[in-house]
């Protein structure tokens, strides 16, 4: 599966057989491609084998170089390097789509598979900058001219900022997006990077826990994305027949570091023993941005996606405010689509690059300019606003997307009142308690992310009645557009908790799930994109807060918000046995939801 346009998924039956399932349905042979070169108009294209040292093992790497036509050693011209998504390879849709659409404009594009996939060898590591950024940084060299192709080819022809440094860029979605900041942090060659819907923090992307400061607490394990990218990864061996088998790390871990099959296997345990998180922890962040973005240099545009729940619009939100904070130029774009929602194409007049319409779209302008900027050297080019949003409830494609100078402040309270209103005034709220309790099954559903691509249907998200508290708010008497990540002040009570939370297990500690629904006059509720917002509680003693998943969202008049907390969802691991939960509100100490809207 190359994961770079949005799905959306529900798969019923046990964890098995969704892993089946997924296998079955998004694996399939990738064949080889004989070294020729093919012309069109414009540019022509040349397959190519590189073979690099990257970390521990050599690797051979499967490329495809487009040269423009006109480019020589007296025309050079600036070069786009990209890579595929998860589960793909140099030839799928929107990764060949690159080098032919940049190669159109101009830009010598030289498109590879990533290590572990296509024809590419060695393991996948994760786009671990120590393994994935050094090979990548090898593709640089070659760029530069001081490296040759495995058959002698030589790159002679991209404009040089100095005698090893050639003016390359960086795009790519997902797996090939967290590649560019990788690479970025190794080489600082690198002059430009557009990572699309990528990660961040790891941890937080496939065992997230939304409660402030709480990263050396595990979250809910998200089972079912974390699973099908594991069995998509193994199956490489399987679907590359030709892959040299001394890239196979051995039977009980196929095609993956090892470090990322203990991490699985230990995930999928659904504990957290203290003796193997450390290191394992450790391992998570060396491939995540958060403990590398330090050292990227190079202007960065992020664009995430709305619809995305495996890597959120907090992810890029981090990775944002670092990069600002330490003087990178960087700006970011919330596009529509993601990893999931739904649909299997972006929405009309949206980016697509398998189209390559960027002149056409918002976002493919924005690119555009990025790249006028920093690798033609323009310097009048305005590459446009901070932030950029999209909004669904706008019906003209030309307009959808608002702009902002800065991130939207949180800027609505609301109170969780006793009697399960929400409401605008501490002095409004009623005294009283309500508890729920989780069962040994979940009993929530928000989604399950990889139906859509074994072909079944979704089911709306539920709540069963008993296992969740509800708070609603009065009708809106105008429309309400939120847009970031809603925070939330919360205060439970769970004595079993208590009795079991420091036992050395982190899976003795309280798992609930929040999120924020839409509910319409006729009653009918939407779950924004699906997204909730996994907490395991560091201390259920005491008070904590935490951000729901951003968000952009316009709240209609006479629509009503609903905060609820669950205790439980079945794309998450959830409570380790039965759990009951008191929440008790007052007027002078109850829970607050913090909203960030627009116009307040």
């Amino acid at each position: 599966m190359e994961v770079l346009v949005s799905r959306r998924s529900r798969v019923s039956g046990s964890r098995a057989a969704l892993a089946l399932a997924v296998g079955a349905a998004l694996t399939a042979p990738l064949a080889f491609t004989a070294p020729v070169a093919a012309a069109t108009g414009q540019y022509t294209v040349t397959a190519l084998k590189f073979t690099v040292r990257a970390g521990d093992r050599t690797c051979t790497i499967d490329a495809d170089l487009y040269r423009p036509a006109g480019v020589d050693r007296r025309n050079t011209a600036p070069a786009v390097l990209a890579t595929n998504g998860f589960g793909g390879s140099k030839s799928d849709g929107s990764t060949d789509a690159i080098g032919k659409a940049f190669a159109a404009r101009g830009y010598v594009g030289l498109v590879y598979s990533g290590l572990g996939f296509g024809a590419s060898g060695c393991l996948i590591s994760l786009d671990d900058p120590r393994v994935d950024g050094v090979a990548a940084s090898r593709l640089v060299d070659f760029l530069a001219g001081t490296r040759a192709a495995d058959d002698g080819t030589k790159a002679d022809y991209v404009t040089r900022d100095g005698r090893d440094d050639p003016r390359v860029g960086m795009i790519g979605g997902s797996y090939g997006g967290a590649i560019q900041l990788a690479t970025a942090a190794v080489d600082h060659r690198v002059d430009a990077l557009v990572p699309l819907i990528t990660w961040n923090d790891l941890s937080y992307s496939l065992d997230p826990n939304n409660a402030a400061g709480a990263h050396d607490v595990p979250g809910a394990f998200k089972w079912q994305w974390t699973n099908a990218f594991y069995l998509i990864g193994e199956h490489q061996p399987v679907t590359a027949p030709n892959l040299d088998p001394s890239h196979i790390n051995s039977l009980a871990c196929l095609h993956f570091v090892s470090n990322a099959c203990a991490t699985m296997r230990t995930l999928n345990t659904g504990s957290y023993p203290a003796d193997k998180m450390g290191p394992l922890r450790s391992y998570a962040d060396s491939v995540s941005p958060l403990s590398y973005l330090g050292k990227v240099e190079a202007p960065t545009l992020l664009v995430q996606g709305q619809a995305d729940s495996l890597f959120n619009l907090n992810e890029a939100t981090a990775t944002y405010k670092t990069l600002k904070e330490q003087g990178t130029p960087t700006k970011m774009i919330w596009q529509s689509w993601g990893h999931s929602g739904g649909r299997t194409d972006p929405a009309s007049g949206e980016l697509n690059l398998s189209q390559g319409n960027l002149e056409t779209s918002y976002v493919g302008r924005r690119i555009l300019a990025w790249f006028d900027r920093y690798l033609q050297h323009r310097k009048g080019v305005d590459t446009g606003p901070s932030l950029a949003y999209y909004r669904d409830w706008i019906a003209d494609p030309n307009s959808t997307y608002a702009t902002a100078s800065r991130l939207p402040a949180l800027s609505r309270k609301l109170y969780l009142s006793g009697d399960g209103k929400l409401v605008d005034n501490r002095r409004k709220v009623v005294p009283g308690s309500r508890e729920y309790r989780n069962a040994l099954v979940p009993t929530s559903h928000s989604e399950s992310p990889l139906a859509g691509a074994v072909g079944l249907p979704d089911p709306a998200p539920y709540d069963t009645e008993g296992t969740y508290l509800g708070w609603t708010s009065a009708p809106l008497t105008r429309s309400v557009d939120v847009v970031g990540a809603p925070k939330v002040t919360l205060k439970v009570t769970s004595p079993e908790t208590e009795l079991v939370q420091n036992s050395g297990d982190a899976a003795d500690k309280l798992v609930l799930f929040a999120k924020l629904y839409d509910i319409a006059p006729d009653g009918t509720k939407t779950l924004v994109h699906r997204l909730v917002a996994p907490v395991r509680v560091p201390d259920v003693t005491k008070t904590f807060t935490l951000s729901l998943p951003g968000i952009v969202h316009r709240y209609e008049a006479g629509h009503r918000f609903q905060f609820v907390v669950a205790a439980s969802d079945d794309a998450y691991f959830g409570n380790k046995g039965v759990k009951p939960v008191t929440i008790t509100s007052a007027p002078g100490h109850t829970g607050v939801l913090e909203l960030p809207v627009i116009g307040d």
